[in-house]
């Protein structure tokens, strides 16, 4: 029996001895996680179809992306996400293999390779001043090298050669206060027109060779200006005055200017609405929108308007497309309900379509914004056209032959803010065919793992493994799962458009866009703030779909009024709206929820009122009852001042019994000559502490000082506010603070000197670590605060707790000045950083991850315990075993802690941290250009197995213990009854 029980140990030590890896095998990615790749809305489009090569579309996006994109499956070529600052001003092709883009204010020009995307030469274009910016590459000219592109930025105009990015020329008009709106092209010159104020018109010629002035002319306009000019030929512009009633032509022969008016209502008899000039760019015409009509006029070589067509309901017009020598055509778009109507005709003949289709559109992706036209040619020689469309909501459809040929997502390059909703609970009931079928399924796939497990797979059994391993794991499920992996993410866009997309495969589950987030006449400029969970059923989460609130307001301005929007969670159907008279500044989710379940919320507005919601009798007597126990707090960056407030009573100038009056308890006002607010951030109110109490290395016992009222308050010095090395480090620090927002009371304060920002930070539990520059190191820095609470040291006394004399049934009050204690520490860190998040999971008993967002747009994730404060260079014994790690200056940067593995969120901008079920398992999700997600244990899955577990390996595992253990009791027995016959 000992030799049974020696093998027994033997076996045991060496499944014991495998090491157990963090990292993923190759056909592991993607099971947990997605990502997903974006451009955003589409500014610039150029289409290269040539024979030769494959056809694609080059594009530029307001999220500052050039891309290449596939013309066929609308899928990327290539990309570049350039700098938050690097704003695409141009987009062009030069030479016929090299994409030319304009940036930065005119200040950064680059070429690209059309096929691989690979950056050929950049340049960088200095001026004296701020100014708009223009790229234009010349067709046909006539000088030494054909190969020029003109730029105008920084109040200067360039010569730049294609070939290498060399300045040939440069010629400066900073001086003249001359803004040039256009660059005329002519056989051996180049003409540039522009203002000088808003009514003086000037056009220098200049020689193409080297830039040389050789004339000039001016003449002032018998009024201002309204918007840009519009060239419709070579030597013809267009443009509004400021009342935009009249129409200006403006016509260059040889240099010399002429201009004409003309009033709008000499052209259509109902010229009231406000009227705008269209860019799209066509020959000798120009599109005025007024009255929601479009309408075509033609300029005459004499100058003279000639209205041509009046288009109803139209909604975009495209630029020129030359067809032949002389043949140009032109696209534009009407709606009429779900359908879009698209017409292309010939400049020059208006009585005959080239192309009329229609072609039915998902009413939630709203009316077409832009449109880009493209030609070919039929097998019977005649032009087929197909058309790019950017919508409303900022996606992408190429339109051919009648039909959509494929669409992209771009909105979800924009996410404004993002919450989560539960799935729907799984209805019971299953058929025996099924449970069978399950179970074959199941033992089919068991038997394909340990095949795979003992490497004796064939290359379709692999294959199958993957397949099973894909559908058994049921992540794409329309119900909730027991461990809380399936979830919906519901995200709001700059478009105004929210989606749900589901937490298993990253697919769109529904999407709507929000009217009340719309351009109209009443609401100009909508803006999306944020969006909140509105109502959980957790008592009737059979019978009732849980509810969102999307907040907004009709424009940047805080004084313009706001909107509301309820959505059904699981539909997306709209259940309500609201335009509100009242503005917002903040919305408070309060935590108290009516018989229905809904929560009520506070929008407080610019007139220090607060609004409460839902506006039902129920809400205003929950909010009665608690009246004394709402605070909240504001802060004003600009004017350097915190405040806290309360509420008051009912609305004394305003007849609305769901307003009421508030009343500032406390303020902090910040010296405005040394500190700047530069970064707020607090906790999370759902977050969850399993324990205040923490047990030191010496069996002493601190309580963290947990509270949601608590604020952290990051300034910087007013030199110090700007990037890194725009002060010197005598005038550059920073001064954070931990202030309790009940009372007012700061309870820390420290002070970094020649420290500057930007700050990102995170709250979470009784600690906050924050990001920032150290000028004097030249090197990035975190610290870590954690504030305990001392006024309950008494309670670690056992006897006091056996008589009774203990405090902890004691209330817990902000008001209660309890003594407080710090504990800090700073480290060196590698990176900058963009987004700093922590894990979050259900119980708060794992162990804490810091995810930072890095300037590469990955997202790390270290372990807190790198970050506490109690490290020491030498660690004892007690503490090494509480896992204490010994003092370093730097954080470590592990290759293998990245949790986006080898992907990139490019544009990185949010992290969002979910809670799971399972206590040792946290939901991520990260978002910027691009979209990604995934699941991480920061202790490991200690209360779970993994779905590819092998419970055959297991099975056969303790069928071959238990032989073993036999088969060695079986000969112990007999040699144990050999030496008894010796």
């Amino acid at each position: 029996m000992a030799m049974a029980i020696r093998v027994f140990l033997i076996l045991l030590l060496f499944l014991s001895s495998t090491n157990l890896s963090s990292s993923l095998y190759e056909d592991q990615v993607g099971l947990m996680d997605w990502h997903q790749q974006y451009i955003g809305k589409v500014k610039h489009a150029l289409f290269h179809t040539q024979k030769t090569g494959r056809k694609r579309v080059l594009v530029s996006t307001e999220e500052n992306v050039v891309a290449s994109l596939d013309l066929r499956h609308g899928e990327i070529f290539w990309r570049h996400v350039l700098g938050t600052n690097d704003v695409v001003d141009g987009l062009d092709i030069a030479l016929g293999k090299y994409v030319i883009t304009l940036s930065s204010d005119g200040s950064i020009l680059r070429a690209w390779n059309l096929p691989d995307g690979q950056m050929v030469w950049e340049s960088s274009l200095q001026g004296s001043k701020a100014s708009k910016s223009i790229l234009y590459i010349p067709k046909n000219l006539k000088a030494d090298k054909d190969d020029l592109i003109l730029v105008f930025g920084k109040g200067c105009l360039y010569g730049v050669s294609s070939i290498d990015g060399e300045v040939l020329w440069r010629q400066d008009f900073a001086g003249e206060s001359f803004e040039i709106s256009h660059i005329i092209q002519s056989t051996d010159e180049i003409y540039v027109a522009g203002f000088v104020g808003s009514s003086k018109f000037y056009v220098y010629g200049l020689n193409a060779k080297n830039g040389e002035l050789l004339k000039n002319d001016h003449t002032t306009l018998p009024c201002d200006t309204f918007g840009e000019l519009l060239s419709v030929s070579g030597d013809k512009f267009v443009g509004l005055d400021n009342t935009r009633s009249k129409i200006l032509t403006i016509n260059i022969k040889n240099g010399k200017i002429s201009y004409k008016q003309k009033a709008i209502s000499d052209l259509i008899k109902d010229s009231s609405g406000r009227a705008i000039i269209l860019p799209s760019r066509l020959p000798e015409l120009f599109a005025l929108h007024i009255n929601s009509h479009v309408l075509l006029i033609k300029v005459t070589n004499e100058g003279e308007l000639v209205l041509v067509d009046k288009i109803n309901n139209s909604a975009a017009v495209s630029d020129a497309l030359s067809i032949s020598e002389d043949q140009h055509a032109f696209a534009f778009v009407q709606h009429e309900d779900s359908e879009i109507h698209l017409f292309v005709k010939d400049v020059n003949d208006w009585n005959s379509d080239l192309l009329k289709e229609s072609i039915v559109i998902d009413h939630q992706r709203g009316n077409v914004d832009k449109i880009f036209i493209n030609n070919y040619v039929r097998t019977d020689r005649s032009h087929g056209f197909r058309a790019l469309m950017l919508m409303e909501d900022h996606s992408l459809l190429l339109v051919q032959q009648g039909e959509i040929v494929w669409s992209r997502e771009d909105g979800l390059a924009s996410v404004v803010d993002v919450t989560t909703s539960e799935l729907p609970v799984e209805k019971a009931g299953v058929s025996v065919a099924k449970v069978e079928q399950n179970l074959f399924e199941w033992l089919k796939g068991h038997v394909l793992k340990l095949k795979g497990t003992l490497m004796i797979a064939s290359p379709e059994d692999v294959v199958a493994i993957q397949a099973l391993r894909l559908r058994s794991s049921e992540k794409s499920k329309m119900t909730r799962d027991h461990n809380g992996f399936r979830k919906l993410l519901i995200v709001l866009t700059r478009a105004g458009k929210v989606f749900a997309l589901h937490t298993g495969d990253g697919r769109v589950v529904w999407s709507i866009l929000l009217h009340t987030l719309r351009k109209t006449e009443a609401c100009e400029h909508p803006v999306g703030l944020n969006i909140y969970q509105w109502q959980v059923p957790h008592h009737h989460a059979l019978d009732e779909n849980p509810s969102i609130l999307v907040a907004g307001r009709c424009g940047a301005s805080l004084a313009t009024p706001a909107v509301l929007s309820f959505i059904d969670a699981y539909t997306g159907k709209e259940l309500n709206s609201l335009s509100l008279a009242h503005t917002v500044t903040q919305v408070i989710p309060l935590p108290y929820t009516d018989s229905t379940e809904q929560r009520l919320h506070l929008i407080i507005d610019i007139n220090q009122h607060a609004y409460v919601y839902p506006r039902t009798p129920e809400a205003i007597d929950i909010l009665q009852r608690e009246f004394s126990n709402v605070y909240w707090y504001s802060v004003e960056a600009d004017n350097g001042v915190i405040r806290g407030h309360t509420l008051k009573s009912n609305c004394i100038h305003i007849v609305d019994e769901y307003c009421f009056d508030f009343r500032n308890l406390w303020s902090i006002v910040f010296p405005s000559e040394s500190e700047k607010i530069i970064s707020t951030v607090t906790r999370k109110s759902n977050e969850v502490v399993h324990t205040q109490a923490k047990v030191m290395t010496d069996y002493d016992v601190m309580y963290k000082y947990v509270s949601k009222n608590v604020l952290f308050v990051a300034n910087a010095a007013p030199k110090a506010r700007g990037e890194i090395g725009t002060a010197t480090p005598e005038e550059a620090w920073l001064v954070i603070y931990i202030i309790d927002t009940v009372t007012g009371r700061i309870l820390h304060r420290m002070t970094h000197h020649g420290c500057q920002g930007p700050v990102h930070a995170v709250f979470s539990e009784n600690w906050v670590v924050y990001h920032y520059f150290n000028l004097r190191a030249h090197r990035y820095e975190m610290s870590v605060v954690e504030v305990y609470d001392q006024s309950r040291a008494d309670n670690k006394d056992v006897w006091k707790f056996v008589l009774g004399k203990h405090n902890l049934t004691s209330p817990i009050s902000s008001y209660y000045r309890s003594e407080v204690i710090t504990k800090s520490q700073s480290y060196f860190f590698t990176h900058s950083v963009k987004a700093i998040e922590m894990t979050s999971t259900a119980k708060g008993i794992t162990s804490k991850q810091l995810l930072i967002g890095t300037i590469g747009d990955q997202v790390l994730a270290l372990d807190k315990r790198f970050l506490d404060p109690r490290r020491t260079l030498n660690p004892s014994q007690a503490e090494k075993e509480e896992g204490i790690i010994p003092l370093t200056d730097s954080l470590p940067i592990i290759s293998q802690s990245y949790i986006t593995h080898s992907l990139k969120v490019e544009g990185l901008r949010g992290i969002v941290t979910v809670p799971a079920k399972l206590e040792s398992t946290s939901l991520v999700f990260a978002y910027g250009v691009d979209l990604f997600f995934t699941q991480i244990a920061p202790s490991r899955t200690y209360d779970s197995l993994t779905e590819d577990f092998s419970y055959a390996l297991l099975l056969l595992t303790i069928v071959a213990l238990v032989a073993a253990i036999f088969v060695t009791w079986v000969l112990s027995e007999r040699k144990d009854l050999q030496e008894k016959w010796r």
